[in-house]
């Protein structure tokens, strides 16, 4: 078989850079993490071989990843994009920000896919977080007691619609509908604190739907949408009915687990099917 090297992890926060790592080393790959300093958990990276790193030191990233012989890369992990002043690259970051040249200024796509081709130019194969954790991409139909009813089945295709005129624009992964009128879309913020604005802005009667899935296009090795426990607690926090996703795109970070948060709220958990893909 020969020496495949060792997988890079570039982590950002959250419990996946850790899964990720355990998926690796099930498959018998050696791993190494770089753990982004101020935004990885590095409780979670404590058992395996890990450095933690400044994001904008990409002399040290670069280096350390080939000093391990990491030839594949993994980036996984959500990172708040920084004020560009406030990243004070080392030279060799100062290069590479050159080389992303105005995708810096663009949208999540277009910076993290010239993200993904730089590190490419730079010798790396970059490989999605998905394809170690096949187990945690969900499935079609619900996933747990909770059904969505008809009215929720309508906001749903709402949701979807809303996030297909989304993707072109490279605005967000996910929006609120509750009753067909739409709550909330996702930009920077991120979901979580999109279900925060949600809160002060549901309707009276049934509650509202999250529908989370990837931009057309959207390459996933860079970026995947992804539901956890705390997007449970969010969503029921603020009086949301269900949440619905696209399957085999979206990773859930602990998928028995928020099937169980959802049944104990009362929500549903639904991934999207093939009909509910279709343009209408």
């Amino acid at each position: 078989m020969g020496d495949r090297g060792c997988i890079g992890i570039l982590a950002g926060s959250g419990p996946l850079p850790a899964q990720v790592a355990a998926a690796a080393i099930a498959k018998g790959r050696k791993v190494f993490i770089i753990g982004f300093r101020d935004f990885a958990d590095r409780a979670l990276l404590e058992p395996y071989p890990h450095e933690i790193i400044r994001l904008a030191a990409a002399g040290d990233i670069l280096g350390t990843l080939k000093q391990n012989n990491c030839r594949e890369l993994v980036l996984i992990g959500p990172v708040r994009r920084p004020a560009w002043r406030d990243l004070r690259p080392d030279a060799e970051g100062a290069r590479i920000l050159a080389r992303l040249g105005r995708a810096i200024f663009s949208g999540d796509d277009g910076l993290l896919g010239a993200v993904v081709r730089v590190l490419g130019e730079e010798g790396f194969h970059v490989r999605g977080a998905h394809e170690f954790l096949e187990h945690a991409t969900g499935r079609s139909g619900t996933l747990g007691r909770v059904l969505p009813d008809a009215q929720a089945k309508q906001d749903i295709a709402r949701g979807v619609e809303v996030l297909k005129v989304m993707a072109a624009l490279d605005i967000g992964q996910g929006c609120v509908v509750q009753n067909g009128l739409v709550l909330a879309v996702e930009a920077l913020e991120g979901t979580d604190a999109m279900l925060g604005r949600c809160g002060r802005l549901m309707q009276a009667g049934s509650g509202g739907v999250l529908v989370k899935m990837p931009k057309t296009g959207q390459d996933l090795r860079a970026d995947m949408p992804t539901i956890g426990l705390e997007t449970l607690e969010n969503a029921a926090r603020n009086g949301l009915r269900g949440v619905a996703f696209q399957p085999g795109v979206t990773l859930m970070t602990d998928p028995a687990g928020c099937v169980k948060l959802a049944d104990r709220y009362g929500l549903f958990l639904y991934g999207l099917t093939p009909e509910d893909l279709k343009d209408k």
